[in-house]
């Protein structure tokens, strides 16, 4: 199991700091508001939509608490989960990003979107855990379910500032939870954990808008560098990312769950590859897909925009089954399965 953090470590000053204003996070820089819920649900109601959800089972890689206590420890895995929820291995040490387990993303049980597919295993099977990173507080990312489960087994939560609070009301003893303001960074013996900007939202029901920060992280270990998305529109904050911290070996990036009427705080396929140029990625692996229906895009439209622009781009793009593990720093090839799908 890793050390206890350090210490949450500021750095120099940049344009793009946390801002608060009247209580509520800011952007660092002014982002146009999305569309009313109203007109949204309108759209859902009106349009005609097409391959939203898949109409063959997402293939999933079974896996085991065996398997996973079976990787390499000097090597850096990488294994999705589903949509942004992530296990990753590093630095010896065994860690969750926005670990989402429940059946819909919704604040009921019974209503809003619902899994394409089955997790590779059960939060039950999993032994304990170094550390979980939060990226905000969106349903799609922070589950309460899973975190009320996991709260035992884990011994660091890592959470952008104000996340804490809805951790401390599940039930999660106040010593485990680090939370982060954007550029400040928490040690766990040989890796250090960063919060960096993004350009996002948050808020789980209809009075607490922004009242929670929200980040991307770059994830530092002794034989690699990863950088984590979270959730967030295209702008100048990914190149200062990339000039401080690049470059990076695997940077997992949101492709999916965007559109027009919210352009300003999701990114397109286009915008992604964009993204990860100037993170000065290496290999890029596209997150926040396949698994929930949460825009009016195909479910596969993602995946298969961000392979065309990649390999134009000659990027090297790296898709793993869910399940499937993946070693950074290795030119694993992985299919397009979900060409197979379509």
């Amino acid at each position: 199991m890793s050390t206890p953090f350090a210490s949450a470590i500021a750095a120099d000053n940049t344009v793009f700091t946390t801002q608060v204003n009247n209580g509520k996070y800011q952007n660092a820089q002014p982002t146009p508001a999305n569309a009313s819920a109203w007109g949204i649900l309108w759209r859902y109601v009106s349009e005609q939509r097409v391959d939203a959800t898949p109409s063959n089972g997402i293939p999933v890689m079974p896996l085991s608490a065996s398997q996973l206590a079976a990787l390499p420890a000097e090597q850096s895995s990488v294994i999705r989960f589903g949509h942004s929820s992530v296990y990753m291995q590093v630095a010896g040490q065994r860690w969750l990003i926005d670990p989402v387990f429940s059946q819909r993303t919704s604040p009921f049980s019974f209503i809003g979107p619902k899994r394409f597919h089955q997790p590779p295993l059960e939060l039950s099977e999993l032994d304990s855990i170094d550390g979980v990173i939060i990226s905000h507080d969106h349903y799609d990312h922070l589950d309460k379910h899973s975190i009320k489960l996991l709260k035992d087994k884990v011994e660091h939560f890592v959470v952008p500032e104000g996340v804490d609070q809805h951790l401390l009301d599940w039930g999660v003893d106040s010593q485990k939870i680090q939370r982060l303001r954007w550029w400040q960074s928490a040690n766990f013996g040989d890796l250090t954990v960063t919060a960096t900007p993004t350009q996002h939202f948050s808020g789980r029901g209809l009075f607490d808008a922004n009242q929670t920060l929200w980040a991307s992280y770059v994830i530092d270990a002794p034989e690699q560098r990863i950088f984590f998305s979270g959730d967030s529109g295209y702008f100048d904050g990914f190149k200062q990312i990339g000039e401080r911290y690049g470059p990076f070996d695997l940077t997992m990036m949101e492709t999916g769950a965007y559109d027009k009427d919210w352009s300003a705080v999701h990114m397109t396929p286009e915008q992604t590859l964009q993204a990860h140029l100037d993170l000065k990625g290496k290999a890029l692996m596209p997150v926040h897909n396949s698994t929930f229906d949460l825009a009016f895009h195909s479910w596969y439209e993602p995946l298969e925009r961000i392979s065309q622009l990649s390999e134009q781009a000659n990027v090297q793009l790296v898709t793993p089954k869910i399940g499937e593990v993946f070693t950074v720093g290795q030119s694993q090839v992985t299919e397009a399965w979900w060409r197979v799908l379509k």
